[in-house]
């Protein structure tokens, strides 16, 4: 067991809540984008949301078997991949927008402000206990170089 598991462990925790805090900027920012990706038809679809799937960073047999002998330290997380949201696009009726269809209704995108904001305020809070956690490790290993004076 090393002892910088547990800075390894922060760190990781750290880059993948700082990417969950710039998709969840991503969405906010084009909650009103209308015109994102053109589709197989050629039209025009709005932005879909986006979201962060994280999981351990080893899930290897081997890795939970020296867990589990204390040989090997948790050893974070990492971000798998990044998925886009089914959840159907909002109709609002606007006749006057550029892209209002026949019966006068426009596709938004399906981006929640309330949701995302909710997403940051976790993210933020995780990445900020991440940083504390980190602090806590280091100085413990601070503590433990001054033993030897």
């Amino acid at each position: 067991m090393s002892i910088f598991n547990a800075i390894n462990s922060s760190a990781s925790a750290l880059t993948a809540q700082r990417l969950r805090m710039d998709v969840v900027s991503s969405n906010i920012a084009n909650a009103q984008t209308t015109r994102a990706t053109i589709n197989e038809n050629g039209e025009y679809d709005p932005y879909r949301r986006k979201t962060v799937v994280m999981e351990p960073q080893n899930q290897s047999f081997k890795s939970f078997l020296h867990k589990a002998a204390n040989a090997n330290g948790s050893s974070g997380v990492k971000v798998t991949e990044i998925i886009e949201d089914d959840e159907p696009f909002k109709l609002v009726f606007n006749p006057s927008h550029p892209d209002a269809n026949e019966a006068g209704y426009v596709q938004l995108p399906n981006v929640d402000p309330l949701k995302e904001m909710v997403d940051m305020m976790s993210a933020t809070r995780s990445y900020e206990a991440n940083i504390t956690s980190l602090n806590a490790s280091k100085t413990m290993l601070m503590k433990a170089l001054e033993i030897g004076k």
